[in-house]
């Protein structure tokens, strides 16, 4: 795409900050396809939608004919990335990040065109590196500069420990931008200093600094609390496809537009036509529908999300279930929550004793399943759609 301004719109789609927008429009009108990074530490083996906000940027990015660099940190990862955290993160071992990084390229080639996406690890000139080249590093930036990072900082003031090794985290991140040469590296909000990193030491390394695209952290299915595992607002992309549609089609028509913003391949264009429709009287499920449609198929296939829609329509649907349902995250601990208790935890009853008494007259569906054992509890990694009564709905995840 030769147009500047309508590359521009497509890279800053959803994007929270762009730095700098006047150094990436010299480079975009150079003609030549721009070396786009992306970094990934393989903490965990399994993905979640936020993760995928940045994947879907390279995609975006990748489409526009500009070379993808999918970074994943094996070397950074044995550090222990501590952006936001307030205590030392435990580094991995090889065995794990190796492991890790596997499950992540199955993963992310889901998105990505993986004849078009460069792999790269960190440790490849990481490990190169010389005891002497490293403290070299370590000299480019003061105690005082580390201390101006936010997490770093508050914790220096609440007396909490920061290991030495932590310092050199965001110095390795920025020196991957020399390595790689790098144009535009992505990253979320909450990495801004490690990113920025990356253009101070490419100017000390006599290298044009890279620009700075931020992507937001993906609220999860609360609306409210970025997207984590944690927490249980997530949509795992290794869920089932009636999973992935039924959360999808739980969340509020609000959160929809952001998720549509971010998440969907569709245009702006068509993102601006559903606003006007929806401004114009059409029901927002209808996007909503094609959306958990997109989704699915992005990571079971079109069959699949055929077929989720059909599950959904027959248990929802035609079973006069609303497909807006609230989601309510519970605490189930070690052995799980008694039924009487998350149904009233959720707020579709207003004791232990009516929900009992609810089970006992044959009023609790789960999953459109009548409930008849007063004893049974949900464990932690349920899902379930419960009904108590004709109208009372909730989506009750326990963690």
């Amino acid at each position: 795409m030769n147009d500047i301004n309508a590359q521009l719109e497509i890279i800053k789609r959803g994007c929270d900050e762009l730095l700098v927008e006047s150094e990436l429009v010299e480079k975009l009108k150079s003609g030549r396809p721009l070396r786009v990074k992306a970094g990934f530490d393989p903490t965990a083996p399994d993905l979640h939608v936020g993760h995928t906000v940045l994947i879907n940027k390279m995609r975006q990015l990748q489409d526009l004919g500009h070379h993808i660099l999918f970074l994943i940190g094996d070397f950074t990862g044995m550090i222990g990335d501590p952006t936001g955290k307030n205590a030392t993160r435990p580094p991995l071992s090889r065995e794990d990040v190796e492991r890790n990084a596997e499950t992540y390229k199955a993963q992310v080639f889901k998105i990505l065109d993986p004849a078009k996406t460069e792999v790269v690890y960190n440790s490849t000139w990481m490990n190169k590196l010389s005891s002497a080249e490293m403290i070299k590093l370590a000299a480019t930036h003061t105690v005082a500069r580390m201390l101006e990072r936010d997490d770093f900082g508050k914790r220096y003031r609440s007396n909490q420990p920061i290991a030495i090794h932590e310092f050199l985290y965001p110095l390795v991140q920025g020196y991957d931008s020399v390595a790689l040469k790098a144009d535009l590296e992505l990253g979320g909000t909450d990495q801004k200093f490690n990113l920025l990193m990356g253009r101070e030491l490419q100017k000390q390394n006599g290298q044009p600094p890279q620009c700075v695209l931020m992507m937001p952290l993906l609220e999860g299915l609360d609306g409210v609390n970025k997207m984590s595992k944690s927490l249980g607002n997530y949509i795992g992309i290794t869920e089932s496809a009636n999973e992935i549609f039924g959360k999808l089609m739980s969340i509020s028509d609000t959160l929809m537009w952001r998720y549509i913003e971010l998440l969907s391949f569709e245009s702006l264009a068509t993102m601006r036509q559903w606003k006007a429709e929806v401004e114009g009287g059409r029901n927002p499920r209808d996007i909503k529908v094609g959306f958990a449609q997109e989704i699915v198929a992005r990571f079971h296939g079109k069959a699949a999300a055929e077929a989720a829609l059909a599950d959904f329509e027959s248990r929802f649907r035609q079973g006069e279930i609303p497909a807006d349902i609230a989601t309510i995250v519970l605490q189930g601990g070690a052995d799980g929550i008694a039924i009487a208790s998350a149904l009233k935890e959720a707020g579709l009853t207003a004791s232990t004793s009516e929900a009992l008494r609810m089970i006992a007259q044959g009023g609790v569906k789960l999953d459109g399943e009548k409930v008849g054992d007063k004893a049974l509890k949900l464990a932690a990694g349920t899902t379930v759609v419960a009904q108590v009564g004709k109208r009372k709905f909730a989506r009750i995840q326990v963690v």
